[in-house]
């Protein structure tokens, strides 16, 4: 079936709700105890939908105005971090890796770019929070292969709420997206 091109009416439509959804499960992640990750990887799929719908760039447009709106809108900034940090641009990278043919392939770069993402946050974090909080002195080895799995069990989910987008929202059978 062919796709109508988008237009930019419907672009900045779409962008609005994307970031009003977003916001959405941004607030509740930062209130809601014991589900906080599960609700910013729900709102890290609006990221995903604008880049499907309109490309990187207005997928890292909705990233920006969805994590400056958090700051200024949600009152426990601090909880925000992992919106911030990782989940909410997760789509930007997955879209670039996942044009890589071989499943190995795609999951070693994801790696590569977590374990990235992972130490320079891992330093940051010391660096700037090192006085105002402690953290446990678990070997980064434990704590990089741990954050590791736990990746790639949500590029898994990601990956499977991607897929029913474009079955259900889009229409389109989702039935040749890989999930690795």
């Amino acid at each position: 079936m062919q796709q109508k091109p988008r237009t930019r009416t419907f672009q900045i439509a779409l962008g609005g709700i994307c970031l009003a959804l977003a916001l959405v499960f941004m607030f509740g992640g930062t209130f809601v105890p014991g589900i906080e990750l599960t609700l910013f990887a729900i709102a890290s799929l609006f990221t995903a939908v604008m880049v499907i719908e309109t490309g990187i760039g207005g997928g890292a447009l909705l990233f920006a105005a969805a994590c400056l709106l958090g700051l200024i809108l949600i009152p426990n900034k601090l909880a925000l971090l992992p919106y911030i940090a990782f989940f909410g641009y997760w789509a930007i990278p997955k879209y670039f890796i996942e044009k890589i043919s071989a499943a190995a392939g795609q999951i070693a770069c994801k790696c590569a770019v977590f374990v990235l993402i992972l130490c320079l946050g891992l330093l940051g974090f010391r660096e700037v929070l090192a006085s105002a909080v402690s953290l446990p002195d678990y070997p980064a080895a434990a704590l990089i292969a741990a954050g590791t799995l736990l990746l790639l069990l949500y590029d898994y989910v990601l990956t499977f709420l991607i897929n029913w987008y474009y079955r259900r929202i889009k229409h389109m059978g989702g039935n040749d997206l890989k999930l690795s």
